[in-house]
């Protein structure tokens, strides 16, 4: 049992893996219970769910920096993702980073046959590249590698250049500060640094008339619970008109989650992943960095690693470490202790 920033975890030693899944405070994981034993008995109804999601919503929005209303509710990145590419002008040229998470390039490939074009560049000529594009579509922190954007020289980029923006967060929202309500687009899934249950994701839509509600549906209503039957068409008239159906019970543990990590300070939660991360850089002879995520090829150490029951993970080739706000020294030392023990 571990307390940290005010809540217990139940993390095991050595779990590394937050860029997979993260790990929730044991107080919303007993909500998370509270709720599928209050479902087995009957004892729900279907509006009990709207407060859940309202109160995720703002407590999202409050972490990426963007105002409430201009947050839609759905269950993946791709989902929401595929409403922007869907939405998109023919011809439109997109502009996305080699190797980056295909969530967030795949709705756009998919729309090749309306003429939209999606170009891959190098990380390092990103910025250079911009011009001539009409969206660039990029997480601000890699899955792979956990590298971040230069997000000021990237904003500058784009605006010169007379382009959009849609900015994944999944691997930043939970431990980077943020204020992107200067974006166009802000994505992101919730069940890795977020802490959530897995069917819960997040859009934010800085102008949503530019964007077609593809996926129409009763909850996106302006009063959902009076538009379940008939015509006419009559959707919310902010980014709610972009809404998915909700995941109950995903909605219900977000909620259990999000208000307390929205009031954390996330530069204290910064320093401690970052901290943890350099220690590890350091032990393995690498330069510091400015990341929670650790990228490392180890070689044959890789063992250790599975010996010692580290949980890690491997992703282009190398492996992967990541350090959140329930991780701790002891962390670092487990991983140090499995990658130079003797392999038999």
């Amino acid at each position: 049992m571990r307390r940290c920033f005010g809540q217990e975890f139940d993390v095991p030693l050595g779990y590394c893996n937050t860029t997979s899944i993260g790990i929730p405070p044991r107080s919303a994981a007993a909500t998370a219970h509270e709720v599928i034993d209050t479902w087995a008995s009957g004892g729900f109804s279907a509006h009990d769910f709207d407060a859940p999601v309202a109160t995720a919503r703002s407590a999202f929005a409050e972490l990426a920096g963007v105002p409430a209303d201009s947050v839609a509710i759905g269950s993946s990145v791709a989902e929401l993702v595929a409403t922007v590419a869907a939405s998109l002008g023919e011809g439109t040229r997109v502009l996305v980073t080699e190797g980056e998470f295909t969530s967030t390039t795949f709705p756009f490939a998919a729309q090749a046959h309306r003429g939209i074009t999606v170009t891959e560049t190098a990380p390092d000529r990103l910025l250079s590249e911009v011009d001539g594009h009409d969206l660039v579509a990029v997480s601000l922190v890699q899955s792979a590698d956990g590298r971040i954007l230069e997000l000021d020289s990237l904003r500058e980029a784009v605006e010169r250049a007379g382009a959009r923006l849609l900015l994944d967060v999944t691997q930043a929202a939970g431990w980077l500060p943020l204020r992107l309500d200067w974006a166009d687009y802000v994505v992101c899934a919730g069940y890795k640094w977020l802490m959530c249950p897995r069917g819960a994701a997040w859009l934010a839509v800085r102008e949503p008339e530019r964007l077609n509600p593809v996926h129409a549906n009763w909850y996106a209503g302006e009063s959902p619970w009076e538009t379940v039957y008939g015509l006419p068409l009559r959707l919310a008239g902010t980014a709610r008109r972009f809404d998915l159906s909700p995941v109950w019970f995903s909605q219900a543990g977000a909620a259990a989650v999000l208000p307390w990590l929205s009031g954390l300070d996330m530069h204290a939660v910064a320093e401690h992943n970052i901290g943890l991360a350099n220690a590890l850089r350091a032990g393995l002879g690498m330069a510091p960095g400015s990341t929670a995520v650790v990228s490392a090829d180890l070689g044959e150490r890789t063992e250790g690693l599975r010996v010692a029951g580290i949980r890690a993970a491997i992703r282009a080739g190398r492996s992967r470490f990541a350090f959140h706000l329930y991780n701790t020294e002891e962390d670092v030392a487990a991983v140090l202790e499995a990658v130079t023990r003797p392999i038999r």
